[in-house]
């Protein structure tokens, strides 16, 4: 076996990918506090290091504490503590406010299942940037001391690449792994894994992961090695089914040095990163049927999320209180809800014994409180802490204690017990009902969840959510059906109309609907869109190339040459407006039609983003068909042009590339999914290459001695105004925007689709870049 030294390549690649994926992942975090504008970020102190860390930590442990149900003055406490010096009148009132914005922020770091781990890690993180003063022990005492928390010690998770050492083995590929094998066995498995059809299939599973991963390039490469084990073993299985006797014993010692790379080489480095990033490891394989995290990240899209009143200490909020009321009078004193992120278990108590019991319950999972009924019988040797078999008196406590109902048939209530899952504990507040019929806090805590109901639970919520909703890109129609809605309008009065836009709501709600009698297509500018006779002779192009008797090269001249057209037009008048100091960006709300809406809405909007206009989905069931647009109107027109012929030719390619080359037995929704997306990811690229090839060409032209004025501007100068004025003007209208989740698929189309859009047209930015929403 041959084996590098504890700082080969591989090992120091690995080091700096995690080390930069960090570093970013600490600029995503501390943006949110950022964002946020709360008063805390100004009260961090500045002597704790790099102040985005420190302020990436503070976030974190915010998160956590929600997940703990920790009340906001502990959290104001350990912020005091923090920062002894510092001083702010109202500190719990600017944690409320952080808190908020924390919940609706969409960064799944700070959801409440994965702040734990991140609070750890970062912890971690600050920690190894720390001076030191060559006592250990001393050193670790002052930082616990000032974050009020455990701050982790020195171990695997410092270097988990050089894990593989204590094997004697280092961090290395598979086919580095089989050189020190015997020759036989080591011709055959680099021969295996060095051909082009495993490189292919390795392709698809690590481009299914990607996204899942965050842009950790370190896990993308375990993730790819893994994959690349897989393969082999694969093509072993294929080989054995027909072979010999001793054809079949040598592929078992093939199949055997397979699983030594695993357990010596790649289980130690996974086994020693922190639990945050083994999570992201493990959450990236789903496999052909979705995962946990795939339906609660759409289940917490659509959820309301609650205000700075939601983190008011010992007061309920006007929801819960209403919520309260309404089970009262039905005669029900247990209900469940999502407070954020955060699963809440709510209980009326109810009598004087009840009071007594709920004040002694210790959160603990044995006894437990809480008896969860899924709609499926499952031995359980559990008691209720109200019916306590150690109790002196039988009648103690005569209360069956506190039975939470999750439906069977309802997506909602299957989503939260899967949010109880993932945390392995949920908020239990206790209620007082009041003479004024109002209600009060008795108390609140955590209540943790033994492991194994867990998993029952866990593995019963999403086998009746694949029943009811098999892919959770549907999950916000089955939630709105549920609610009773049909995805009309819900009959607000909309003013305040601007170029036929409505403004956002401040409540974060759906942007109003324009009204019917105008359509998008009438609301328009008459200056600066592009000239009929342009327009005329880029839809002939495009016409020809939507033809079905256009071969595939000859589709893709004219759609090159129509996009040349536009993109040369559009710098030419940008040039034109700069010069004669021109009307500014203008803003429009475009429809989309099914089928696909989520993909061609995402088409639209790359498109767009790469002809310097920038896309708002405003959001809300009311807005799931519309993308707002800003931008100038020549490069909005040109956009919706080219937008229209790429539909067409998406769909259709997506339904033939379903015939031609979808594996059997693979879901056709799915792989068209995955085709889309590599279509729009491919399409998107020519799109921006046209776009700078025209700016160019443009530069070269306005050269000095070109013909260009003394006083003119650089080509490159005018188009960064217009894009900065742009984005202005989208700030103005939308001033709480957060980015989309990136897209999840688990067709095997995508790399198909990427082959197939080098024959359609152009796009936009990576995976999750260029789409917002409010």
């Amino acid at each position: 076996m041959t084996d590098r030294g504890t700082d080969g390549s591989t090992e120091r690649d690995f080091y700096r990918a995690r080390a930069a994926w960090l570093e970013a992942r600490v600029g995503d975090l501390a943006a949110v506090m950022e964002d946020a504008g709360s008063s805390v970020h100004k009260l961090l102190p500045t002597d704790l290091g790099d102040g985005r860390l420190v302020a990436a930590v503070a976030v974190a442990r915010l998160a956590a504490d929600e997940a703990r149900a920790q009340p906001v003055a502990e959290s104001a406490g350990w912020l005091e503590r923090l920062n002894p010096g510092g001083h702010l009148h109202d500190l719990e009132g600017a944690v409320r406010e952080l808190r908020s914005h924390i919940a609706w922020c969409g960064e799944p770091a700070l959801w409440s299942w994965n702040a734990a781990g991140w609070e750890e890690m970062l912890l971690w993180w600050w920690r190894r940037k720390q001076p030191r003063t060559g006592d250990q022990a001393r050193d670790f005492a002052g930082w616990r001391a000032r974050w009020s928390a455990d701050i982790p010690w020195n171990g695997e998770i410092d270097r988990p690449e050089q894990a593989p050492s204590r094997h004697g083995r280092g961090l290395v590929t598979p086919a580095e792994f089989f050189a020190g094998e015997p020759e036989p066995l080591r011709l055959l498995a680099q021969a295996v894994l060095n051909g082009p059809e495993t490189a292919a299939a390795v392709q698809d599973p690590v481009l299914l992961r990607e996204e899942h991963l965050q842009g950790a390039g370190h896990l993308e490469w375990l993730a790819e090695q893994q994959a690349r084990v897989e393969q082999l073993e694969a093509w072993r299985r294929r080989q054995q089914e027909g072979g010999s006797e001793a054809t079949r014993a040598f592929l078992a010692e093939l199949s055997e040095a397979g699983k030594r790379y695993m357990s010596l080489v790649l289980q130690p480095v996974i086994d020693a990163l922190s639990a945050c990033e083994r999570a992201l490891l493990a959450d990236s394989r789903h496999g052909a049927r979705r995962s946990a995290a795939d339906y609660l990240e759409a289940f917490l899209d659509s959820q309301e999320q609650p205000g700075e009143e939601g983190w008011e200490d010992g007061w309920l909020s006007a929801d819960v209180q209403r919520l309260a009321r309404e089970h009262s009078r039905q005669g029900e004193v247990t209900w469940h809800d999502m407070s954020g992120t955060v699963p809440v278990w709510y209980h009326i108590v109810t009598s004087r014994e009840e009071r007594a019991a709920a004040l002694a319950y210790s959160g603990n999972p044995t006894p437990s409180v809480v008896r969860v009924v899924t709609g499926e019988e499952t031995p359980t040797d559990a008691f209720s802490l109200f019916d306590d078999p150690w109790a002196e008196t039988e009648e103690w406590y005569p209360e069956p204690g506190i039975e939470i109902l999750y439906g069977p048939d309802s997506a909602a209530d299957l989503c939260a017990l899967l949010a109880v899952c993932q945390l392995g504990q949920a908020r239990l507040e206790f209620l007082i009902p009041q003479a004024d019929g109002d209600f009060r806090q008795l108390r609140s805590l955590r209540t943790h969840i033994r492991p194994d109901d867990a998993v029952a639970w866990r593995r019963w919520a999403l086998g009746r959510l694949a029943e009811l909703v098999p892919d959770p890109e549907d999950l916000a129609d089955a939630l709105a059906e549920e609610q009773g809605g049909d995805g009309s309008d819900d009959g607000e009065d909309w003013d305040d109309w601007d170029l036929g836009v409505p403004r956002p709501r401040q409540d974060g709600g759906p942007a109003p609907e324009p009204p019917a009698s105008e359509p998008a297509s009438a609301r328009r500018t008459s200056d600066g869109g592009l000239p009929e006779a342009l327009l005329e002779k880029v839809r002939a192009l495009l016409r020809k190339a939507e033809s079905p008797a256009a071969g595939e090269e000859e589709a893709r001249a004219y759609l090159a040459k129509a996009t040349e057209l536009m993109a040369k037009y559009g710098i030419e008048q940008a040039m034109l407006d700069d010069a004669a100091d021109q009307a500014g960006p203008v803003d429009r709300i475009v429809e989309v039609c099914p089928p696909y809406v989520k993909e061609v809405r995402r088409l639209l909007s790359w498109i767009s983003h790469e002809m310097r206009c920038r896309a708002v989905y405003p959001g809300g069931k009311a807005n799931k068909h519309r993308v707002h647009l800003f931008g100038f109107e020549a490069d909005i027109q040109a956009a919706e042009v080219l937008f229209a012929s790429l539909r067409l030719q998406m769909l259709d390619g997506a339904d033939r590339a379903d015939r031609l080359h979808r594996p059997v037995g693979e879901d056709a929704r799915a792989y068209k999914r995955s085709w889309m997306l590599g279509f729009i990811r491919e399409v998107a690229a020519r799109v921006g290459a046209a776009q700078q090839a025209a700016k160019t060409d443009a530069e070269r032209e306005a050269e000095p001695g070109a013909g260009q004025g003394a006083g003119a501007r650089s080509v490159a100068l005018v188009l960064a105004d217009r894009t900065h004025v742009v984005e202005s003007r989208l700030a103005t209208k939308y001033p709480k925007l957060k980015k989309q989740n990136p897209t999840k698929f688990k067709g095997t189309g995508y790399r198909q689709g990427v082959a197939d859009g080098r024959y359609a047209d152009i796009g936009s930015p990576a995976f999750g870049e260029g789409d917002w929403f409010v």
